[in-house]
């Protein structure tokens, strides 16, 4: 029997990763598209591509492409014939749309057009998974939930909503099988180091190694529905399962601030986060949200999904894996004699 093929945009991102590591466990043959760079950024799925120097899962297959240039999607959905689409490729970054919202409109917002485009045109009857944001919600006072008002206060939350109602236009209007996963926010040890939970983690790891005087942040106040991401993505795939397409909102249904999990984590280094962490008005945005918290009691009721980890533990499997990798190149620096630096 052939093994089901999915499609990732967005592969060597922090959902793409672990995204492809769940479908692989499932048996699935995994492409993905893959974003030139000068640079090398596949770190995240390397695990997954070699182990011991060799190769390591041939069903997990990259290519390079672009959410800007349809091209190589069409190309793509078309041979392929993909059992499953997930598009997790964006410019995911809310304070960086501020700065180039055109690029962000582009990626983020047409991007979506072009893949459901493709998957029309195409004929296929893949399924096809939208990575829809709670920054939609913006303004829109929480608990938020599918008929709660969209009310997006960026450039990103702009784009993803352009791309949220671009599924559900080609859902109604041209029959495709395509959902909207409304997700709040998902972190781990993977997450961008430009992200203020993987900032705040690593700034911890550093300042309790001794590495780092202080941690500069932006609004403290800013209250999110913080999950761990590996118990999001299987939430994607359970809704591409689902005997419908549909939306769904994935979160805890919990929140927090930023001082919140600021002090979580200092504390779990018995560090007194006042006297390092310093307000600093180049990190607020243009147009703040101030508070996102998920009501998914359709995802649970129709899925079976909720999350297991918790708050406190995701803040600590954050700062966990920042420990380890300062100490791994401590170690690394140790055992060849090169000078100490992290």
């Amino acid at each position: 029997m052939a093994k089901k093929i999915a499609l990732i945009s967005g592969l060597t991102g922090q959902d793409g990763s672990y995204l492809a590591e769940f479908l692989l466990g499932k048996g699935y043959e995994v492409h993905g598209l893959i974003r030139r760079a000068s640079s090398i950024n596949t770190a995240r799925i390397d695990h997954l591509l070699f182990r011991d120097g060799a190769e390591y899962h041939p069903e997990l297959v990259g290519h390079y492409g672009d959410l800007s240039n349809s091209e190589q999607i069409t190309n793509l959905i078309y041979n392929l014939e993909p059992a499953e689409i997930y598009n997790l490729g964006a410019q995911s970054h809310v304070k960086v749309s501020f700065e180039i919202p055109e690029y962000t409109g582009d990626v983020t917002g047409l991007g979506s057009l072009r893949m459901l485009e493709a998957l029309r045109r195409s004929g296929i009857k893949g399924r096809f998974y939208q990575a829809s944001s709670s920054e939609m919600y913006g303004g829109s006072p929480p608990p938020q939930n599918e008929l709660s008002p969209f009310r997006p206060r960026s450039p990103y939350a702009i784009a993803k909503l352009y791309s949220y109602w671009m599924v559900v236009n080609y859902r109604e209007g041209y029959n495709l099988w395509a959902s909207n996963g409304i997700l709040f926010n998902h972190e781990s040890p993977r997450r961008g180091e430009t992200f203020v939970t993987r900032k705040i983690a690593k700034g911890v790891a550093r300042i309790a190694r001794g590495l780092q005087p202080e941690l500069r942040l932006g609004n403290l106040e800013a209250e999110r529905d913080w999950g761990y991401a590996p118990e999001y993505v299987e939430a994607m795939w359970m809704i591409l399962q689902h005997d419908n397409p549909d939306d769904f909102v994935i979160g805890t249904g919990i929140k927090h601030s930023v001082r919140d999990f600021v002090k979580t984590a200092f504390a779990y280094q018995k560090l007194d986060w006042e006297q390092f962490v310093k307000v600093d008005p180049r990190y607020f945005r243009p147009t703040e949200v101030d508070s996102l918290q998920a009501d998914c009691s359709k995802a649970k009721k129709l899925l079976g999904w909720e999350p297991k980890t918790s708050f406190e533990d995701l803040v600590k499997i954050m700062v966990d894996a920042e420990l380890a990798a300062l100490d791994k190149v401590v170690e690394n620096q140790t055992a060849t004699g090169a000078p100490r630096r992290a």
